[in-house]
């Protein structure tokens, strides 16, 4: 299988391991990046891969059988656009759009030209959420009538030091983070969401450091608890978090109700650090409960109604939980023509809604019909 890349960088890279330990014959025999210099550094094999300057001339040129687009997230729209046409299997990373003009691109493409797509959302596909939406679909807890969901990122330097810090490339943080979350929590309930309110701060991540400061160049850098210098990170999280020009909320927050007029509360933190990470949710009916945390692999379920406690311990040692290359192997799958996507641009064009719709509903302060108009 002839597979081609739009935008490769480190993580369709990280997809890709996972698609050619599902088949060894995929492989990669074209890209189209703008680094030309620097794209194919470090590749095995990067002499059998031709460089492009456009989708279009590769794609009418090399003809692969697959094509995985890894681009910044502002240009995923555009590239998916390129690509619907020819009808060739897409992987598309998230978020599949950063602004509601392109996400009504977007679908307006895809009903033109219903391509076979998956969108990159592997903790939907993850063993511990598989587990969760077992039990819940077993009806052990009840209809789920309430959900609490949360994402701690001990991480979250990353949006402030590096080009993510820039909010025309990520559009947000809903649509970086919660777009995840957001997406796994519609698939466990099977719910359409209705309407969403929500709010962000900015309380750490501001400053007045000069605009382009580098750790590096800073005089604070031996006593800065958020400096790279000397780190792993020196180089890829080069700059200043304390920057004029650092954008990103902080933290963020959505009520998002559903069709059956339950809610879920969703929150985020990008300044938690430590043993303070976590990620996982609550979900509550009226038999049980069910709680999860993908930072210990722990499931637990609650019953309410006479004194049980069950536990399940989940292996983590995989990618996201094995999210990776379970979407890796249907990706295969659908190239072969034997399966459909598992992660659909449906899916992906919902959650980007509902991100887009909270963010809204943020700088408005207002509630927000999750529709198109």
């Amino acid at each position: 299988m002839r597979l081609a890349v739009i935008g490769y960088g480190a993580r369709i890279r990280g997809v890709l391991k996972y698609v050619q330990q599902a088949n060894p014959e995929c492989k990669v025999t074209a890209v189209v990046d703008i680094r030309k210099d620097k794209a194919l550094s470090g590749t095995e094999g990067s002499g059998d891969i031709r460089l492009f300057d456009t989708p279009e001339e590769m794609l009418e040129q090399e003809k692969p059988d697959g094509v995985l687009i890894g681009t910044r997230c502002s240009l995923h729209t555009e590239m998916a656009l390129k690509v619907l046409p020819s009808g060739i299997p897409l992987y598309l990373e998230k978020p599949v759009a950063t602004t509601m003009e392109d996400a009504l691109r977007l679908k307006r493409g895809f009903e033109a030209c219903p391509s076979p797509v998956i969108v990159s959302f592997p903790l939907r596909v993850t063993s511990i959420v598989k587990l969760v939406k077992e039990i819940i679909d077993s009806g052990k807890i009840g209809t789920v009538e309430h959900v609490q969901a949360v994402n701690n990122v001990p991480y979250g330097g990353v949006y402030f030091h590096n080009w993510y810090r820039d909010e025309n490339e990520t559009g947000g943080l809903f649509l970086q983070k919660a777009t995840h979350d957001f997406d796994y929590i519609n698939h466990v309930l099977g719910l359409r969401p209705v309407s969403v309110c929500a709010m962000t701060s900015k309380q750490i991540f501001k400053g007045t450091k000069p605009a382009g400061l580098r750790c590096v160049e800073c005089g604070d850098n031996k006593t800065c608890a958020e400096s790279t210098v000397g780190t792993p990170m020196e180089q890829e999280w080069p700059y200043c978090a304390f920057a004029e020009d650092t954008g990103n909320e902080d933290s963020g927050s959505a009520l998002i109700r559903y069709e059956t007029g339950m809610h879920v509360s969703y929150s985020q933190n990008f300044f938690a650090r430590q043993k303070a990470g976590s990620r996982g949710a609550r979900f509550l009916g009226y038999k049980g409960t069910v709680e999860f945390d993908f930072t210990t692999g722990i499931v637990k379920v609650f019953m309410h109604h006479t004194p049980r406690v069950e536990t399940y311990e989940i292996d983590a040692a995989e990618d996201h939980f094995g999210g990776d290359a379970a979407l890796a192997e249907n990706y295969v799958n659908m190239i072969r023509g034997t399966e459909e996507s598992i992660s659909t641009l449906d899916d992906g064009l919902l959650s980007a809604l509902l991100c887009l719709k909270a963010r809204e509903s943020a700088l408005t302060g207002t509630f927000q019909t999750v529709d198109w108009t």
